[in-house]
């Protein structure tokens, strides 16, 4: 981080442009000094079978909610097409 001394003792900080993800601030609520750990120092967590399950459910709920969005768009699809073929053929009857 670069320091701008200005002439009258005030520092200014320049902003890293790191990204801040819903995990970091995870982690800072959880231990702040775990959270500057890991962002300051590069120190690795020692529980890395752990946080390899936690990533493993994470991509497996994430699919499973994809699919289930993807089921649910389709079902929405048929109900149109039912909805729309019976009241064609109703429309057909009337002017028949």
């Amino acid at each position: 981080m670069a320091c701008i001394c200005l002439p009258d003792r005030i520092k200014l900080e320049r902003m890293s442009y790191q990204w801040i993800r819903a995990s970091d601030i995870n982690t800072y609520v959880y231990c702040r000094r775990s959270w500057w750990l890991q962002r300051q120092e590069r120190v690795v967590p020692m529980n890395q079978r752990e946080l390899g399950h936690g990533r493993r459910y994470h991509q497996e709920h994430g699919q499973l909610r994809h699919r289930s969005n993807m089921a649910r768009r389709l079902a929405y699809a048929l109900l149109f097409v039912v909805v729309a073929v019976i009241t064609f053929q109703v429309l057909i009857n009337l002017g028949a």
